[in-house]
């Protein structure tokens, strides 16, 4: 799920939280884009402490205030993201149900819209988001493919966004079913400059494959999630990818028979535990694709992706080093699961959502799918690196129905960059590589032949 020093796997929800007003103070109420410039000023600038008790939060926020150490502490989570070089004009918009404000930031790092979520005036959450330059993006028109609107019903809690990119033509269409990384991801996976998930669904359309994508569980109903102790990993995404596939058969101009399922680094990780709930359900995958997928520990990983990105850091500061050895000692307490409650946390995340990931074995889990099999790997990804191919290999890459490949000079994204890039990739202009695309429409279209 999400950290500080920006990107772990991919981001995540910050939940912010403020001081209560003191009494001869009323709160103001966020209500026009002036005054989300002026807050995301002030959260930016020199003493974001002093902003404590003067704006109105939800009560949720303020529930999360011992969690960040109020709101001099919420800005240090934005701290991986670099100095502020130039904050563009807010606009308004929606997220999660709620009405939001966008607010596009330059930093020295990556750049990144700020989005703050609103209820009744109260701010109800600060979440970062792909960098938009101030405009907001429609949906694609394109000679090759339409791009259709269609929700993901869930269950108790309401619908999740989705598009739906389906070849011109009259079909059935071979079609995929994207599961996200980890933390709040919309439907284009997007962070930073990149959207992933968008070059997938557009690059494999105009190659005859449709591709469902929708927004995550945690991205729309993030603040509903937040308070709940028993979330893992099984209801924050692989309930979702079961019914997206459910769903996707019973569209019109696709073909039941030939869906896919890729996942994209937590979301990889997930693919076999999606594998095994498809197996219950009236309609299964007919292959998996894993894209920068761990078969390690997700604490190990994150240990191993800060200690890298603090290599990076010509020289630690005294604050650095402190919030170093405080993320290691929150994972330190993972090293005795059992002695975790149902009301603690580590990094934020309840105890319910680790000790689930810790009890999955993904690589029996592996072992156990039968349909055809991609594994894709880039060589320069710090965050899924070499050493989890290398394990890979070594479990499945003797099965006939797994096909691995890795691809020299690519990142966690699947972009061009060098591992020494760190998460300064995620702030340049650029589309997944197009050699990877071709080769999940190759590996496609020779799973299952054409009808």
């Amino acid at each position: 799920m999400k950290k500080s020093l920006v990107i772990v796997l991919t981001v995540i929800m910050l939940i912010v939280a403020c001081g209560i007003a003191g009494a001869d103070q009323e709160p103001r109420k966020m209500e026009t884009a002036a005054d989300a410039d002026e807050f995301i000023a002030a959260l930016l600038g020199d003493h974001p402490e002093e902003m404590e008790g003067i704006w109105a939060f939800s009560p949720q926020m303020k529930a999360a205030l011992a969690m960040y150490g109020g709101i001099g502490g919420l800005a240090k989570q934005l701290a991986p993201l670099g100095k502020p070089e130039r904050i563009e004009p807010a606009y308004e918009g929606t997220i999660q149900g709620y009405k939001a404000f966008y607010i596009p930031c330059v930093f020295s790092a990556m750049s990144s819209d700020l989005i703050l979520a609103v209820q009744d005036g109260e701010i109800a959450g600060l979440s970062p988001g792909a960098y938009s330059g101030g405009k907001k993006e429609e949906i694609a028109e394109s000679d090759a493919f339409d791009s259709i609107e269609l929700a993901l019903p869930v269950p108790s809690l309401g619908e999740l966004p989705g598009i739906l990119t389906v070849p011109k033509g009259d079909g059935p269409f071979p079609a995929v079913v994207l599961i996200h990384g980890s933390g709040a991801s919309d439907k284009d996976e997007a962070i930073g400059s990149l959207k992933p998930f968008r070059d997938i669904a557009e690059g494999l359309a105009e190659k005859g494959i449709a591709v469902y994508r929708f927004d995550k569980r945690s991205y729309v109903f993030g603040l509903q999630l937040a308070a709940d102790k028993h979330m893992t990993l099984m209801n924050e995404s692989v309930e979702d990818a079961v019914n997206a596939v459910q769903l996707l058969a019973k569209q019109e101009k696709i073909d039941p028979d030939r869906i896919f399922v890729l996942g994209h680094s937590l979301g990889g990780n997930a693919v076999p535990a999606i594998s095994r709930e498809l197996e219950k359900a009236p309609v299964k995958a007919c292959g998996l694709i894993m894209m920068a997928a761990s078969p390690r520990p997700l604490d190990v990983l994150m240990r191993e992706q800060y200690a890298y990105l603090y290599s990076l850091v010509p020289e630690v500061t005294e604050e650095q080093q402190a919030e170093k050895e405080m993320t290691f000692a929150e994972l330190d307490k993972l090293k005795d699961p059992d002695s975790l409650s149902e009301d603690d946390s580590v990094l934020g995340v309840y105890s319910a959502y680790w000790k689930w990931l810790m009890d999955y074995d993904i690589l029996q889990a592996a072992k156990e799918i039968t349909v055809p099999v991609l594994l894709l790997q880039g060589e320069e990804d710090y965050q899924v690196t070499m050493e989890d191919f290398s394990i890979w290999k070594d479990a499945v890459g003797e099965k006939e129905n797994w096909h691995l490949i890795s691809y020299p000079g690519l990142t966690h994204p699947f972009t061009a960059g060098q591992k020494s890039d760190g998460s300064a990739v995620y702030s340049r202009e650029a589309k997944m590589d197009s050699t990877v695309i071709n080769d999940i429409a190759d590996f496609i279209s020779s799973s299952v032949p054409a009808p």
